[in-house]
């Protein structure tokens, strides 16, 4: 019952200590009733867990479920394993599995194919830019077309969520630090982001709407590799990305020991890795987006985000 509705991959059954199967989960935030609470999808795009109807001091926001830490998790698990309080996946409303991080610190130019699709060496160290959370979208919510831009890009990205604080993290014990995986779509005003503001590409990057999230966060325990999965990025059905995160150039354990040499990383900070080849800005003739296009963003194992462009 317990791998049934942790949705655990029968391969990964035997590798997996106790302590790692307890944290197998895939972490949600929903609605129902008019209340924002925080569950458990038994399985992607399943039913969902209310962890917040089974256990009463289970924060309702996924900040303060994360900055539990562990006695949270444990409780979270409690209830999972109760097997009760499972509500019908039609009778909730999915929202971006976090919406009031401290930070969201954004990678670029961190996949090989895509450093090779610009013609442009390999960074030696991490690019880091961020966005801010009025950016933060809700699978299936819409993203505002700005007036302001006339060059609106897609990307695909795996993010990372941390799990507990941490400053200067050596990287034999980055992981340590890491709650789990989700899906980003960094929209992209490119004019914003390459040709005006004298170059910043903070604008650009953090629009209201630009940074859908979701579907869930998926507990690291439940990925077999994060650097072995599958990313793409579809427009109205046609596959624009297609590549896989062992194509990162600074994966989970690098990125966190440099971002965290300066910067304090805190629970719920969400790290967005950088996105592959095929964005539409790079291509020739160049592809933008348009009102009315449905964006698709998905990696496996972890799940898909689909959002309109209003």
């Amino acid at each position: 019952m317990l791998r049934h509705l942790l949705g655990i991959r029968p391969d990964l059954i035997h590798s997996c200590t106790l302590s790692r199967f307890k944290h197998t989960m895939r972490l949600v935030q929903f609605v129902e009733g008019g209340r924002q609470r925080v569950g458990v999808e038994t399985k992607d795009g399943g039913n969902v867990v209310d962890l917040c109807a089974g256990e009463s001091s289970i924060p309702s926001d996924m900040k303060s479920f994360l900055e539990g830490g562990e006695e949270m998790m444990k409780k979270a698990q409690r209830v999972v394993d109760g097997g009760q309080h499972v509500l019908k996946r039609a009778d909730i409303q999915l929202k971006a599995p976090i919406h009031n991080p401290n930070k969201l610190i954004c990678i670029g130019m961190n996949y090989v194919d895509h450093c090779l699709e610009q013609n442009v060496p390999l960074p030696t160290e991490p690019v880091i830019f961020s966005k801010f959370t009025n950016a933060i979208t809700d699978p299936g919510a819409p993203i505002i077309y700005p007036e302001e831009t006339q060059e609106l890009d897609f990307e695909v990205e795996l993010a990372f969520v941390i799990g507990k604080t941490g400053k200067k993290i050596k990287e034999s014990e980055a992981m340590e630090y890491v709650a789990g995986y989700t899906v980003v779509h960094d929209v992209s005003a490119r004019d914003w982001q390459l040709k005006k503001n004298s170059g910043q590409w903070l604008i650009g990057k953090t629009f209201d709407s630009f940074c859908p999230i979701g579907p869930a966060i998926v507990t690291k325990e439940s990925i077999s590799d994060p650097h072995k999965l599958g990313i793409r990025c579809r427009v109205n059905g046609n596959v624009m990305q297609d590549s896989n995160t062992e194509n990162l150039v600074f994966k989970t354990e690098a990125l966190v020991s440099f971002i965290s040499r300066f910067i304090t990383l805190s629970p719920g900070d969400v790290v967005i890795t950088g996105t592959p080849p095929g964005v539409g800005c790079f291509r020739k003739p160049p592809v933008y987006l348009k009102r009315g296009d449905v964006v698709e963003c998905e990696i496996d194992e972890i799940g898909c985000i689909s959002n309109r462009i209003q």
